[in-house]
């Protein structure tokens, strides 16, 4: 098959979950022998032609200077540029700000989009950016040949709300048991010694929440936190949070290895996330043998069931700061790590999605 991928910043991923599946799938597809092309941002840091065989095509992204606007007129190039391509499959990730070029899409490629997570519900968008994402949404879910869903909730809101079907793929993580203590020496930390969190600096993504509960506790033990920060809301954090000497912001980290060990070696992994599907960054925690203290909602319920600590509010997060160790509670964090094994490796999220796009490809498009 001739495959595009389209909707991220680009591979190699410096950037989020679908930039992280994106480099992972592209390369994968490639080794099974398909001919493969991602649409990477003009200036991303990978400047080559080709990423492990996978083939990048570079197109402009005003993004740097019109903020979210220049997202759609990146998504506008990408999708004219795919017009002279005659790619067989176009997997788009997301919908956000390419669906309102639905019409432009090339007629005879198949056009395959992940819906992602419920993007309207954010609450870092206004009222009127709310509704417009609902409307892109609507466009995406009727105007895609076939949709595929990362959560059994996604699936389900899918199908009541669109009356759509689509195929339920979760991310994937690989499993990590290779542990090096001397990397936590590059962060001034100790082993079981630290607790951390790691999300993009977005409202719902619940940092001030934990780091409130962190703040109001007894417990001094320090907390890594993990996202890029130079934005609006990160400003707002270090600076309410600037005199907690045990809370101290990192910035991004976008060193898988160094990641894995910070995780594995953490006392506690918080994971604010409360909309979306499956969140990568859960998923690598968990494979990572983190223990993890997971906000009270039913796509982390989903993915962790019984397997973790809840919190939805500074209180609960303070008395599990006050309460918990990874090393009472190594079941839990056995469990996530088998389920990482069994369902969630990157193998058979790779191996789900080829074989959709395989029968895709058979059943054509739409009528």
């Amino acid at each position: 098959m001739k495959i595009a991928i389209l909707g991220t910043r680009g591979i190699p991923n410096y950037y989020g979950g679908f930039e992280q599946f994106a480099e992972f799938f592209s390369v994968y597809l490639v080794e099974k022998g398909h001919e493969v092309y991602c649409y990477n941002s003009h200036n991303h840091k990978f400047q080559e032609k080709t990423f492990h065989g996978v083939n990048i095509i570079h197109q402009h992204d005003p993004e740097y200077k019109y903020g979210t606007f220049g997202q759609f007129i990146y998504d506008y190039n990408c999708i004219m540029d795919s017009r002279k391509r005659d790619f067989d499959i176009i997997l788009q990730l997301g919908y956000t700000s390419n669906s309102v070029w639905y019409f432009l899409l090339p007629k005879k490629s198949i056009i395959v989009t992940n819906m992602d997570g419920l993007e309207w519900k954010r609450t870092k968008y206004s009222k009127p950016v709310q509704q417009f994402l609902k409307f892109a949404e609507r466009l995406a879910a009727i105007s895609s040949d076939y949709l595929i869903s990362d959560s059994l909730g996604i699936e389900k809101f899918l199908k009541e709300k669109y009356n759509k079907e689509s195929t339920y793929i979760a991310y994937g993580a690989h499993p990590f048991n290779n542990p090096t203590e001397e990397i936590l020496k590059q962060y001034g930390v100790q082993k079981e010694n630290f607790n951390m969190i790691m999300a993009r600096f977005e409202p719902e993504n619940n940092l001030d929440m934990v780091l409130e509960g962190v703040s109001i506790s007894s417990d001094k033990t320090p907390i890594l936190v993990i996202g890029k920060h130079d934005t609006k809301y990160g400003e707002y954090l270090k600076n309410k949070y600037k005199n907690f000497n045990n809370i101290n912001f990192l910035g991004g980290i976008y060193n898988l290895e160094h990641l894995n060990n910070l995780r594995y070696f953490s006392k506690l992994y918080f994971h604010g996330h409360s909309v979306g599907g499956t969140n990568p960054s859960l998923l690598e925690a968990m494979a990572s043998q983190a223990l993890v203290i997971a906000h009270n909602n039913d796509f982390n319920k989903g993915i962790l069931k019984e397997n973790s600590y809840y919190f939805c509010n500074p209180e609960e997060v303070k008395n599990i700061l006050e309460t918990i160790k990874k090393s009472d509670n190594l079941p839990m964090v056995q469990n996530n790590y088998q389920a990482i094994i069994k369902d969630f490796n990157w193998d058979k999220i790779n191996g789900q999605y080829l074989q959709l796009l395989d029968d895709c490809l058979a059943r054509g498009k739409k009528k």
